[in-house]
């Protein structure tokens, strides 16, 4: 669904204490609500592909985004104000199914792969399941929603690689011990994902998967990959795959 939505507020570090060109994006308007693992498909004024970003909480007239600038479509995003607006696809993609988890869920997300998983923490919670929230970061100015998904009644666990906050490692050295949990979640770099479902073993679980996009509506093909039931578009069919579904 193509919409109009109107910034309502755009805030960097120095606002937000988030991290090193992290921004945190607010939008407005008639975005119907979204569920974890979707995202939106944003047209930046004077470039061509839309830029594909995550959705990190939603409601019936708000869309909360978190981006890191990387590029040049991030980069402009950053310099737009309150009360400008994007043209944006919303709702899109198959997202985490959060009905899998009868009890205990384990989220793992690295560096701005935390963000879906805040929304999915919200709907887990609100079918009163426990939820277990571990986060990886390069160092602690990096780590975003740590409050956030306490709030919530998380049990939060962070690694970051420095040890600037947390545990010093990678985010599978941050996974308690000893827990058993129904499903797994997970979102972030495509190699810390792998040595997460490589850490859980038989767990199951569900994994959102990052590739360039397209038209991020399924019909260029441009972000196609191979699973076990055949090639798949990640921005359609996913991006959220089931662990066994997936192809390393």
């Amino acid at each position: 669904m193509k919409r109009t939505l109107h910034i309502e507020s755009n805030s960097c570090a120095a606002v937000d204490n988030l991290g090193r060109k992290t921004f945190r994006m607010e939008l407005r308007g008639d975005a119907g609500l979204m569920h974890s693992g979707q995202f939106v498909d944003i047209a930046v004024p004077g470039l061509f592909l839309r830029r594909p970003i995550s959705v990190c909480d939603s409601s019936e007239g708000s869309v909360l985004i978190y981006y890191k600038v990387v590029g040049e479509g991030t980069a402009r995003l950053a310099q737009m104000l309150p009360g400008e607006s994007l043209d944006v696809l919303v709702g899109l993609g198959h997202g985490f199914d959060p009905l899998r988890c009868s009890g205990k869920a384990l989220l793992v997300g690295g560096g701005l792969g935390a963000a879906p998983m805040h929304l999915l923490c919200r709907e887990l919670r609100s079918l009163g399941r426990a939820v277990t929230v571990v986060l990886g970061f390069n160092t602690a100015s990096e780590a975003v929603l740590l409050d956030e998904f306490c709030a919530m009644g998380a049990s939060l666990h962070v690694a970051t690689m420095d040890g600037s906050l947390g545990v010093r490692g990678l985010v599978t050295d941050a996974i308690p011990a000893g827990e058993a949990y129904d499903c797994f979640y997970t979102c972030g770099p495509m190699v810390m994902m792998k040595a997460v479902c490589k850490a859980l073993g038989d767990i199951p679980g569900q994994a959102s998967l990052e590739e360039r996009m397209g038209c991020g509506a399924g019909f260029c093909y441009g972000c196609s990959c191979h699973t076990a039931s055949g090639t798949r578009r990640i921005c359609k069919d996913g991006p959220v795959f089931d662990k066994e579904d997936i192809i390393w």
